[in-house]
């Protein structure tokens, strides 16, 4: 089912967990889910300089508060693809403050991490980050990822282990081409949960992939 992306923003799916125990507190994953924080809008406005990052951390507040196992990003963190120094320092400060947690241990197990669906490396498994509370994120049309070697200011955070950037899908082939979108398959005691991600494409030419047979091609776990 669909649990993100709204506006610009990316698309987000999040699977049916399997074998969900209700007596088992130990199989229950809680997600938090927010999108389009536009980070950085109306930095140069001396009133509504900080409301974007305000309800950033609202966000993660309310992540700590009601234990989550991870906060799930439906695109558009920035409200720039070039977001100023300001911006990302902020955006860094906040992150540290809420995800890096040496006390707190991370309940779940990324089951994939090691067949390429993240940007970077899955950040909890750095020695010298201790994450407690693992954001995921996907991209939209405000951040997405440009230039030669197509980097995001998403991959700044992912590559300072803050956050897990995925979703990051290329097209492929000559023509429409095609896209394949791999998930991140979670695990926690008997549940299961596959997180599809697909990063903003234009309208335009997503919608052509959608009509051409075999145009997106959704990648299954095996099992």
């Amino acid at each position: 089912k669909k649990v993100g992306g709204g506006g610009g923003g990316g698309n987000v799916f999040e699977s049916e967990s399997l074998s969900y125990t209700q007596e088992d507190a130990g199989d229950h994953m809680r997600i938090l889910v927010a999108t389009d924080n536009h980070l950085g809008y109306k930095e140069d406005d001396l009133v509504r300089k900080d409301d974007s990052f305000d309800a950033f951390e609202e966000v993660f507040q309310i992540a700590v508060d009601k234990d989550v196992d991870l906060v799930l990003l439906g695109g558009d963190i920035f409200h720039q693809n070039k977001p100023s120094k300001r911006t990302i320092c902020k955006t860094i400060e906040i992150l540290r403050k809420y995800c890096l947690n040496d006390k707190k241990k991370v309940e779940f197990e990324v089951l994939n991490k090691d067949e390429g669906v993240f940007s970077t490396k899955f950040g909890s498994e750095t020695n010298s980050f201790e994450v407690g509370l693992p954001t995921f994120t996907i991209h939209g049309n405000h951040d997405d990822p440009a230039g030669v070697d197509q980097v995001s200011p998403l991959d700044i955070l992912s590559s300072s282990n803050l956050l897990n950037y995925y979703g990051k899908s290329k097209i492929e082939g000559e023509g429409t081409g095609s896209v394949s979108i791999k998930p991140v398959l979670l695990g926690k005691g008997k549940t299961r949960v596959a997180l599809y991600g697909l990063g903003w494409i234009k309208d335009e030419r997503l919608a052509n992939l959608f009509q051409v047979p075999g145009g997106v091609k959704w990648c299954q776990p095996e099992g």
